[in-house]
């Protein structure tokens, strides 16, 4: 499930082991055709405050998970990326490079209905989970939207639900107000919040508070998956006044880009790689 890699502790400051793990690989290893030292990991890992202990318990579920896989190369083990892994990070990376206000709006609305078994609640609810990732949100039991056309196709299909949902192309008529459908279906303060704490965080610390830059990359684009799993991307019409996740996203940016050298430099010195077959 590609969704399910990114989730955070409600009202943490930090993330989970596995968020940054995921972050690390998805810099460091998605698409080079390598394998990292496992002692590597750890060691970039315990710079970010995760003991040991917490990273191998994280990599071992990972890799049950069908994340992760082991390359032994004598008595060393290096870690790659399964089919699965990189189907996740992929889809990570396009979360981390995609706009986060929708400029090319139509005025209409995707809406999708659906009725799950209760003898299927497991996959019901992996369905809202999934129905969350990909920008839509509950307006009625039942009936999910969004602001997008995302072809939500393929989430349905694995979960064997094609059958069991409705998807529909539609704009507001009569009284229907747009804007009022998005203050129901998503709770844009609480995602307002996210960006404001964000916004306050990463530029109310020194840079040597928060790590090297490795560990502060690693963190800024865990912190930021966090909070964009939760926002349906809307368009400035459907949004409060000066809306502070563009504002984020452009703090986002710039740190990101800043950091990419000297980051490298010392996950190269870290990670040591072994090339993949």
């Amino acid at each position: 499930m590609l969704e399910a890699a990114w989730t955070d502790d409600e009202g943490a400051l930090g993330v989970r082991p596995e968020a940054l793990l995921l972050t690390l690989f998805g810099d460091h290893v998605l698409d080079r055709g390598i394998a990292v030292s496992t002692g590597g990991v750890i060691a970039a890992l315990e710079r970010l405050g995760v003991g040991e202990h917490a990273t191998r318990a994280t990599l071992s579920r990972m890799s049950r998970r069908d994340l992760l896989r082991t390359v032994r190369r004598g008595r060393q083990a290096f870690l790659g990326l399964t089919g699965h892994g990189t189907a996740v990070l992929r889809d990570g990376q396009r979360k981390l490079d995609g706009e986060i206000v929708d400029r090319h709006w139509d005025g209409r609305w995707t809406l999708l209905t659906f009725s799950v078994p209760e003898s299927r609640r497991a996959d019901r609810h992996a369905l809202r989970t999934r129905l969350g990732w990909f920008g839509f949100g509950p307006l009625r039991s039942g009936l999910w939207v969004s602001a997008s056309s995302t072809d939500i196709a393929p989430a349905l299909a694995e979960l064997d639900l094609l059958d069991h949902a409705e998807v529909f192309r539609a704009e507001p008529f009569m009284w229907t107000d747009p804007a009022r459908i998005a203050r129901e279906a998503w709770d844009l303060p609480r995602i307002a919040a996210g960006y404001e704490q964000f916004l306050h965080r990463w530029t109310g610390s020194a840079p040597g508070e928060l790590g090297d830059a490795l560990s502060r990359r690693i963190r800024l684009g865990a912190e930021w998956l966090l909070l964009i799993r939760r926002d349906p991307v809307l368009p400035p019409a459907l949004l409060p006044p000066d809306w502070p996740g563009t504002r984020a996203a452009a703090l986002f940016r710039t740190l990101r880009h800043q950091w990419l050298r000297p980051a490298g430099e010392l996950a190269g010195e870290l990670l040591e790689s072994l090339v993949e077959d």
